[in-house]
């Protein structure tokens, strides 16, 4: 099964999915880790499985509805993220059933991973 991961590895408070993925990687072979850009057009799978830094959180939690997030400004293209392009699908029924996996920006990487494993070894 494919899980997308999203982040940015210059930017600290975006990095921590990147700086998971070597772990991930060899912790669950089964799996295929993607890097994806939000701004990319995707061929969609039958279901969405997404790892993406959630500011806000105090754990490691899963999302499956775009109605758990609360709706930031959107002013300029710079401000067009993730949530912006699945919202754009949802509109256009075109977004399958999901799962997000929000981790929070600044938490351990040790402790993110703890917490990611636990929740990924569930699906």
């Amino acid at each position: 099964m494919e899980i997308w991961i999203f982040g940015n590895p210059d930017l600290p408070e975006d990095s921590l999915p990147i700086k998971l993925l070597p772990v991930l990687q060899r912790r669950f072979p089964q799996h295929q880790f993607l890097i994806k850009d939000p701004l990319d057009e995707w061929e969609m799978p039958k279901e969405l499985l997404i790892i993406d830094t959630i500011k806000g959180l105090g754990k490691v939690e899963v999302f499956d509805s775009l109605g758990q997030f609360e709706n930031s400004p959107r002013v300029t293209m710079h401000d067009y993220d993730l949530f912006s392009n699945l919202a754009f699908l949802q509109k256009l029924k075109k977004l399958p059933k999901f799962k997000i996996f929000g981790v929070p920006p600044e938490m351990d990487l040790n402790q993110a991973l703890t917490e990611l494993q636990l929740k990924l070894s569930a699906i």
